[in-house]
């Protein structure tokens, strides 16, 4: 197997007990074979790994899929894979299960007559989420960006701009800064908007007083940043700032702790108890924070619901928040790397109190 991430996958396969493997989630294929196509699977056997696209990027995918034998056949993919005999019956094949709608599989069982299918969920996780310095690198440089922009846009909020404006600029501003796309929609929530921990932004006006929660991300080079911070606009009442220092401290306690190895539980449980000791603990709803990487959300959870160790090398972020409803709310989130002995923040904005 000529390379190290398509024989790791076929290990983790007969680890299941399969004999072979197909993957069909996009994500997992940029990241086995450098493809970043639209159109694909990736069929590993014991002796050979095989890409199947479509004419479309016939070109494209030798160029990145230098590891794998690359196949352009037209749109039937399954059909190709059907027609060289690679599946013989009898052959146990194990299938991102988590990933395939139900028609698919349907459909690969009547093709692929007499093949045992193994149905996986969360074959790859655990290797993906385990970051390379080069994969780090790249995860710090969209980081970067989504900094910049936030200064940017810290300049243009005042009273009376909108948060769609405001979105926009997020939007518009990552993109000129050589973001390839954004990572998510971005969040702008101002004032009574922001106890809301995912509002999406709308044409309130910003108004004195207000805090503002700014949620925003973009890709580069495929991987990609997730960055919160809260400001407040014209002045910030005692109250905001009594809450905007519990979930600092909050956040702060968390990245002291945070390593591989402890749970997403344990961590989630730092920041909580932070929250909960100042009398927030019902107004923190959502989950810590979660891995990050070739997809904005991807495994491991950093969640009070997640028993399993978080893996060293993961890149995750820490997000507590603190939302009273029809008030405001407060968001500080960073993405921190996992080593077996502690964590490296890969944020470097300024998280004081900002009022603008």
């Amino acid at each position: 197997m000529p390379s190290s991430r398509l024989a790791a996958l076929l290990d983790v396969a007969q680890d299941v007990g399969a004999d072979a493997l197909v993957v069909s989630f996009l994500p997992d294929i940029r990241w086995a074979t450098g493809f970043t196509g639209s159109n694909g699977l990736v069929v590993i056997l014991p002796d050979a790994a095989h890409l199947v696209t479509d004419g479309r990027y016939a070109e494209q995918a030798r160029a990145e899929a230098t590891d794998a034998t690359v196949h352009a056949p037209g749109y039937d993919l399954v059909g190709f894979v059907a027609a060289q005999g690679w599946f013989s019956p009898g052959l146990r094949v194990a299938v991102q299960a988590d990933h395939v709608a139900v028609a698919t599989m349907r459909a690969w069982r009547q093709t692929f007559r007499g093949v045992e299918w193994v149905e996986t969920a969360g074959l790859a996780e655990p290797l993906v989420a385990v970051k390379t310095d080069a994969e780090v690198a790249q995860i710090v440089a969209a980081q970067r960006i989504t900094e910049a922009v936030f200064e940017d846009v810290c300049g243009l909020i005042r009273p009376g701009v909108t948060e769609q404006e405001i979105a926009a600029e997020i939007v518009v501003r990552h993109l000129r800064r050589g973001c390839e796309r954004m990572a998510f929609d971005p969040i702008v929530a101002s004032g009574p908007n922001g106890a809301r921990p995912h509002q999406r932004p709308t044409d309130r006006a910003i108004r004195r007083g207000d805090a503002v929660v700014l949620d925003m991300g973009g890709v580069l080079g495929g991987y990609a940043s997730d960055m919160t911070r809260t400001v407040f606009v014209g002045e910030a009442s005692g109250e905001q700032r009594h809450v905007y220092g519990v979930v600092l401290e909050a956040q702060e306690a968390a990245i002291r702790v945070a390593r591989g190895g402890m749970t997403g539980a344990a961590l989630d449980g730092v920041a909580r108890s932070v929250i909960a000791h100042h009398h927030y603990g019902e107004h923190f709803a959502h989950g810590l924070g979660h891995g990050i990487g070739l997809q904005t959300h991807e495994w491991p959870r950093v969640s009070y619901t997640n028993a399993e160790p978080l893996p060293v090398g993961a890149c995750v972020t820490v997000e507590p928040g603190v939302y009273l409803e029809g008030r405001f709310g407060v968001r500080i989130e960073d993405i921190v790397h996992l080593h077996g002995d502690g964590c490296t923040n890969l944020t470097r904005a300024d998280k004081a109190l900002r009022v603008l």
